[in-house]
């Protein structure tokens, strides 16, 4: 006899706190390695920090690929899970696994034949070439550990459970924040040694997800008697595909900003991926928000329970404002301090202190952003957040920073960031209004409705 699902029964702040604070908590350890990793490699050399900058977009690729399916399995499962279908649930979460190990094998061969030409469209310079090809291709042929512990993660939290995850996601962070130096100085591997300890602590992750995925009581993962559903697969990027399209198109924007930077100098590309390590401190957390919050609201969605979705939402959006705020303010105040750890020169301070500046300033329409794609994920609308990250990034933000860049500099690079979340703000509200009227209003109140506190 299956449990009552806490999503559906707890009362709406408590529920918020439990599934999204692990996460936030687990997201900010991932920050911190990958801030740690590009702290390490700086003090390697200037030319490894260019390096790792310039192969960030076929990192990123992997991740959006692997978040993208995993969004789309969590939001299947916890609406079959809301629907009381646990049959269809456990279906969802074995495809789920067969989804990643197939998208794992396309990157690992795509890592070999695409890696170092796709680079080379960004740098002649033979040493930032070898280097930054080095960290691709180990990132991306052993990226298995990638998929399946993220795949695994999405899985738990759409159960209801944040708890394991954030200890599946911690773990790997610190072993990959403890491997980095040994890789790095002990052994003078440098960038590739950089790579090498991103993927162990991948696979300690994916052999931990694993384990808790087959001690979870709410669905049971059956990968040999598993058939395919084309059905199935469809629903599932229904909602993923436009969440890889739109992660995607971040791997896009830093190439196109990066072939803008380097006309300035390599010191502008370096600036700018030191800011995309340090910004994943204040965009960490409320992405954890938002995956605390995809599950909340497509269970209730499915359940039919109007009202609590709605609270969650309201306090998603103060919850998510409030940490963009204190970033803001860290980035406005701190610049210097930020930049230090990076083993900053008088060059880097000189092009990153304004930036940094310039660039927080889009932090708070963010956060409305990001918690209105929640409910465009959890509602099966995941295509109006590809919409809203197209918009931003592609229409708005590469044309602007190529143009405000050669009319003012690289202040106007900087500057374009926010005019582009101005955007993305106005058409996520319209988005948003329509999903509104159209899915949550209609919904009933739902069974089990608790006053919110």
């Amino acid at each position: 006899m299956q449990k009552e699902n806490i999503m559906g029964t707890a009362k709406i702040p408590n529920l918020i706190m439990r599934m999204s604070l692990p996460m936030m908590l687990s997201m900010l350890v991932q920050a911190l390695y990958n801030v740690v990793d590009s702290i390490f490699v700086a003090r390697y050399s200037a030319d490894a920090l260019t390096a790792v900058s310039l192969a960030f977009p076929l990192q990123n690729l992997i991740i959006a690929f692997a978040v993208g399916t995993g969004v789309g399995v969590n939001s299947v499962l916890a609406r079959r899970l809301g629907e009381k279908r646990h049959e269809d649930a456990d279906k969802a979460a074995s495809t789920g696994i067969f989804l990643a190990l197939v998208t794992y094998v396309v990157f690992a061969l795509a890592g070999l034949a695409l890696a170092k030409p796709f680079l080379a469209m960004f740098t002649s310079d033979a040493t930032l070439l070898d280097l930054s090809t080095q960290y691709a291709m180990i990132c991306m042929c052993f990226s298995l550990g990638c998929f399946v512990d993220i795949m695994g993660e999405r899985i738990l939290q759409a159960t209801g459970d944040s708890f394991h995850p954030m200890i599946i996601q911690g773990a790997g962070a610190i072993t990959n924040i403890i491997l980095d130096p040994i890789f790095i100085f002990t052994f003078d591997m440098g960038v590739a040694g950089a790579a090498i300890a991103t993927v162990i602590g991948q696979w300690v992750s994916m052999f931990l997800a694993i384990y808790w995925v087959r001690k979870n009581s709410y669905v049971h993962v059956r990968m040999r008697r598993l058939k395919p559903s084309a059905r199935l697969i469809r629903d599932i990027y229904a909602v993923g595909a436009p969440t890889i399209v739109m992660n995607s198109v971040s791997t896009v924007l830093v190439s196109a900003l990066n072939g803008i930077l380097i006309r300035f100098s390599n010191m502008a590309v370096s600036v700018f991926g030191v800011y995309y390590k340090l910004q994943s401190f204040v965009f960490m957390p409320v992405f954890g928000l938002n995956n605390g919050l995809i599950p909340i609201l497509a269970f209730n969605y499915g359940a039919m329970s109007r009202k609590r979705m709605t609270s969650a939402m309201k306090y998603g959006i103060v919850i998510a404002v409030a940490i963009m705020l204190l970033g803001t303010l860290i980035f406005q105040l701190c610049p210097s301090l930020l930049l230090s750890f990076f083993n900053a020169d008088e060059s880097m301070y000189e092009i990153g202190i304004p930036a940094l500046r310039v660039l927080s300033i889009c932090f708070v329409p963010a956060a409305f952003s990001i918690v209105m794609s929640a409910a465009f994920q959890a509602t099966g609308y995941g295509i109006f957040s590809m919409l809203v990250s197209v918009i931003r990034q592609l229409i708005i933000l590469c044309p602007c920073a190529y143009l405000l860049g050669a009319l003012i500099g690289l202040s106007g690079v900087w500057l374009s960031f926010t005019v582009a979340e101005v955007f993305g703000l106005a058409s996520a509200s319209v988005f948003f209004l329509y999903v509104y009227r159209k899915k949550i209003v209609p919904l009933s109140q739902g069974v089990q409705e608790y006053s919110e506190s």
